[in-house]
This record gives C-alpha cells, structure tokens and sequence, in this order.
C-alpha cells in the first residue's frame, strides 16, 4: 500500500497532485483507449492525431486563460464572442483594407486588451460580478461581430492560414519523418529529464525535504518519454506535407509560459491568494484590484488568440464563430480539477481537462454519434466532476460548491483581520499545501 500512495502522491506532479487530477489522466487515457478499440484504431492515427490538435488548439488556449479566471473566484462567459469579434475585425482589415496579415495579428491581440480592459475595469474597480460583465460582454460582442461582418463570411489570406493550418517545414534530408518535429521530440524528451533531475536535486539540498522514491522518478520517466516519443513519431509520420501544426506550437509555448508563470512567481501566487481568500490576500498587501482587471484582460487576449487560430484553420471569419466555447473551456477546467472561487487548479489540469473534451468529441465523431448525444455525454461529464468535488467535501476537502456558497453568507461579527486570518487556515492554495 505504501507504493501504491507514493505513486499516487508523486507520478504525475509531486506533492501538488490529489486524487482528482491523477483519476483524470487516467480517466484520459481510457477514453483514448476505448475509442481506439471503438474506431479500429483510427483515434491514434497520424493523420487524426494531426487534426485532433488543429481542431481543439484553440479551446485548449481558451482553457489556460479561463483556469487564471476561476482561480481568481471569477467566470467568463463572453469568450466565444470575443473571440468571434476579433477574428471578423482581423478579417475584415487584412481583407478590405489591405492591413499585412502579421500586423492583423497583432490588431486582434491590441483589440482583444481593449477588450480585455474594458471587462476588467468593470469587475475591478467598479464591483459588478464578472458573471454580469461578461454576461453582457457575450452580448454585446455577438452583435458586433454580426453588425461588422454583416452576418456574412469574410476569407483570410493563405499566410494567414499558417497559424491555424500550417505544419513545421520539411528541412533537412529524408528520412522518411518530418525532421523538425523529430528535434522537438528530442527536445522535450531531455527537458522533461533535466526537470526530473533538477527537482530531485532541489530537494535533496533542501533540509527537511525528501525527493520522491527513486523507482517513482524512474516510471514517471519512462512513461512521460515514452507518450513523448510516441507522439513525436505519429506526427513526423504523417502523410506527407504535414507534421507538428503550427496551432499546437503556438499552445506548447502558451502551457509552459503560464506554467512558470502560476507556479513560479509573484503574480501567479497573488492569483491564487485572491481566490482562495480574498480579505487576507489584500490584508497581506496583495493589490486585489489589479489582479482582478490582469485576470480579465489577459483571458480576452487569449480569446483574441484562439479565434485568430480557428478563422485561420477555417480559412475564413463568419457569424457561427465562437458559440458556446466558453462551455467547452470552462468544462474543460473543471475536469481538470480547479475550483471556482479559490487557490485550486493548475495549467497542466487545465490542458489534460481539454484533451479529455477533445477526445471525446473527436471519438463520439468517428463512431458516427449525433449532435445530440454529444452534448449529452459532456454534460455528464461536467456532472460527474462536481459530483467528485461534493464527495470532496464530505471528506474534509476543498469544495468547489461551499465555494461557491461563500459570497452569500454572512461574515460573522468581529474583527475583520481575525476573520481573515480563519479563512485563510480554512482555504489554502497549493502554493502551501
């Protein structure tokens, strides 16, 4: 039993993992492996493997911005329309009005902090709950996009397309594989070997601090290279004139960029402060504010983001963009094992969240299901998350529904900094745990 709890404690994350996160993963690779069994191996096939990362790059980007935002206690409902509005904006410059793809980029990233700005100052320094804001946001930018593009299709340009439908170039000689995704295979595969032997190190140095069990940090290496090597030869496998999709580079730099960023500095650690206890976080000198406004800005830059990516897959803007993913991404952050209102929830839960969304969009396709069984089945799904977390909180653990409950009971009399002082022994987020 003592290997069986190390195991679970320290596979896929260290100290950091629970029960939630290491029953998703594999709660994911069931999934693929039944629909492998389903579709006669069709699921891991090169070319669907390449398709499944073009098709859902962008809810993956949207789900690394909405976790930010439920950590910090919020919701956004507006990032489908967002991002419908920035791509028939991108669309309509680079198209009419002869704006160079490379800056209709950078126009939908600038419009998209506007955006951004517009629903932070009403959340932060205004008060009004981001589910109203955003509610409206949803609105309002569904009708811009359909006012500004006529509720009519608008194509892009081929080089704009790259972003959502390129693949790495051929270089090199012929090898039979797509040579650039081998060197990023390669390259993942030593980084993920440096990251185990550099935090082994670490807390071998650290006093007090024991690394995982040996035999635990040999498995997790040799199951984390052996999905990467995998991987890497299905996607320099492919057919020829495809490989690794510019999509899944762009979302690979955005995971590990916010990975540093949550768990490694200051602003990160605020983020989860303020979700887990609002009061203490400022009472500690947290700027409550300005986490609030960056959470919202940045989560509508990330929407301006994915819906450049889908225009440039779809190779045109048109008015049916964007609806309803912001259920998808906020499925997928709940799957993943984060909480509404406070200091849980990682990056990496986030993105395995999505690739079970994925999957099991991508599976129900090729077995033929319909639309209808679709939404049921990730419906049941999201059920089934919070039903883990309501039997979370019957055993003594964080609870996504009493968090949800918190804004609405009474604080009790007394001084306000001993009340935060029991919130915060109550919820603590994982940077303490």
């Amino acid at each position: 039993m003592s290997r069986i709890r190390d195991l679970q404690k320290n596979l896929f994350g260290g100290s950091t993992s629970n029960a939630r996160q290491f029953g998703m993963i594999f709660t994911l690779v069931a999934i693929i492996l039944f629909f492998q069994i389903r579709t006669d191996g069709l699921t891991l096939t090169s070319g669907n493997l390449i398709a499944l990362t073009q098709q859902y790059a962008y809810i993956s980007i949207l789900s690394i911005g909405m976790l930010m935002v439920i950590v910090a206690g919020h919701i956004d409902l507006s990032v489908g329309s967002v991002a419908a509005f920035v791509g028939i904006v991108v669309a309509k410059a680079i198209t009419e009005h002869d704006v160079p793809w490379p800056l209709g980029i950078l126009l939908g990233l600038a419009v998209g902090a506007l955006i951004g700005a517009w629903q932070g100052f009403w959340v932060a320094y205004v008060g009004i709950p981001a589910f109203i804001v955003t509610l409206a946001g949803m609105l309002l930018f569904r009708g811009g996009n359909q006012y500004i593009g006529n509720a009519d299709t608008v194509p892009v340009p081929e080089g704009f397309r790259e972003i959502g439908a390129g693949y790495l170039p051929e270089v090199g000689p012929s090898t039979g594989y797509n040579n650039l995704t081998l060197l990023l295979g390669l390259v993942a595969c030593l980084a993920v070997i440096w990251r185990e032997l550099r935090s082994r190190k670490v807390r071998q140095e650290m006093e007090g601090a024991e690394p995982s069990p040996l035999w635990v940090s040999i498995l997790r290496l040799a199951v984390m290279v052996g999905v990467i090597v995998f991987a890497t030869l299905r996607f320099a496998g492919g057919r020829v004139g495809t490989s690794f999709p510019i999509s899944g580079i762009i979302l690979a730099v955005l995971v590990i960029g916010y990975s540093f960023y949550t768990r490694n500095t200051a602003g990160g650690r605020h983020i989860y402060a303020v979700g887990g206890n609002a009061r203490a976080a400022e009472l500690s000198g947290v700027k409550l504010r300005r986490v609030n406004f960056l959470v919202m800005m940045n989560m509508a830059v990330l929407s301006a983001l994915a819906g450049m990516i889908f225009v440039a897959r779809s190779a045109a803007s048109g008015p049916q963009d964007g609806l309803s993913w912001e259920l998808d991404a906020i499925a997928a952050v709940f799957i993943g094992g984060a909480a509404v209102s406070g200091g849980l929830g990682t990056v990496s839960g986030a993105i395995v969240g999505g690739l079970v969304m994925a999957v099991l969009n991508n599976g129900l396709q090729l077995t033929g299901t319909g639309s209808d069984m679709v939404q049921i089945i990730k419906g049941l799904f999201l059920l089934g998350a919070v039903a883990l977390d309501v039997y979370n909180k019957k055993q003594g653990r964080f609870s996504v529904i009493g968090s949800l409950m918190r804004p609405f009971k009474r604080e009790p009399a007394g001084d306000p900094v001993a009340g935060a002082q029991v919130g915060t022994e109550q919820e603590k987020t994982p940077a303490s745990r």
